[in-house]
């Protein structure tokens, strides 16, 4: 078995219990494997309350699922030695949205690469640990003389999401999973930092999956993407075919909502109106209230995810006489990335190079 991350049919429910009312379905039946043989960028897409989150910290091992199972290297998580554990915090590695409260204020930037050196005994000599932190923060664009000795705050939010880059870089993941780690900085530095997280897949074979709301960013740098609504697959595949002609309505919507730069002119053809008002006890899509080609079937039965084409598949009854994918792992329909050149942002046709 090649090396992976993967989730099964996984589920996660937060509150119901017996003192709490709310009870609400943050993902349901998921299935996903991020191979760490064919490095790839695997966008998850969505808006806020999508599950985007909730996915990225499940795949992290942060939270369990309520149902279902979350694997590396087939071993589940819940089931994992000391010593498994240890070689899987070491292997797949975060890199959160916030580039200021992952810090503890009271400590210098050489803190956050002190302590996974020494943890992970990866240097038997301080020059050598220095060298390898150097190392680390000079291929995320930081010069060592000018970050470390400082404290966060001492330092601009770039340059703080560019150092967690840089300690996620310094132990040599076999994965990484980026929570929107260019939402909370400026404009003008978010093309500095995801050139920097797909120079960790390009060159170094590191698999990522890019937690993003912008699909904006989520094009210039994926190779694949997942569109999540409310727990729920939407679509997956391709980013070149997902972004450039959606299929699932809620996909169609995302599209058309990004600025264009020429508002006459319009990226996407679809045009999307005001669902009806959603129904009480719904058991079918959850996209159906606000879906203008919603079908009696839509309100009763969960659609499957039927494959339209060899690297795509949409959750939609629009497409029932299509077939329905084999198996329950949206990555089947990822294609082995084809290496998307440093020209491929500039050529996208988006309002924002971001």
């Amino acid at each position: 078995m090649s090396d992976q991350i993967e989730l099964r049919g996984v589920t996660k429910v937060f509150g119901g219990g017996l003192f709490e009312r709310d009870r609400n379905v943050a993902l349901e039946g998921v299935s996903l494997t991020v191979a760490t043989d064919r490095p790839a960028i695997t966008a998850v897409a969505g808006e806020s309350g999508s599950g985007k989150t909730t996915l990225a910290r499940l795949l992290l091992g942060v939270i369990e699922p309520t149902s279902g199972q979350v694997l590396y290297n087939g071993k589940d998580l819940r089931k994992m030695s000391r010593d498994e554990r240890r070689q899987f915090r070491r292997e797949v590695q975060p890199i959160f949205q916030d580039p200021f409260e992952v810090y503890n204020p009271f400590y210098k930037i050489d803190h956050i690469f002190s302590v996974p050196v020494a943890k992970y005994q990866m240097a038997s000599s301080k020059a050598e640990a220095r060298k390898l932190v150097h190392g680390a923060l000079e291929m995320v664009g930081l010069r060592p003389q000018e970050t470390l000795g400082r404290y966060p705050h001492q330092l601009s939010g770039g340059q703080r999401q560019r150092a967690m880059v840089a300690r996620a870089l310094l132990l040599k993941p076999r994965v990484i999973l980026a929570d929107e780690p260019v939402s909370m900085v400026d404009a003008s530095l978010r093309a500095t930092i995801l050139e920097s997280v797909r120079r960790l897949n390009r060159e170094l074979g590191i698999s990522v999956v890019y937690i993003t709301h912008d699909l904006t960013t989520a094009y210039q740098i994926s190779d694949n993407i997942i569109v999540l609504y409310k727990g729920r697959i939407a679509e997956a595949g391709a980013v070149e075919h997902v972004i450039r002609d959606p299929r699932h309505p809620y996909t169609q919507l995302l599209v058309q909502s990004i600025p264009q730069p020429k508002p006459d002119k319009r990226w996407s053809a679809y045009e999307l109106e005001a669902g009806t008002a959603g129904r009480a006890g719904s058991t079918g899509c959850k996209f159906a209230d606000r879906c203008p080609s919603a079908m009696q079937s839509c309100w009763d039965t969960v659609p499957p995810l039927y494959q339209r084409e060899p690297h795509r598949v949409a959750s939609c009854f629009m497409y029932r006489d299509v077939p329905i994918m084999d198996g329950n792992d949206v990555a089947t329909v990822f294609r082995q990335p084809a290496r998307r050149g440093p020209d491929a942002a500039a050529a996208a046709p988006v309002s924002e190079r971001a």
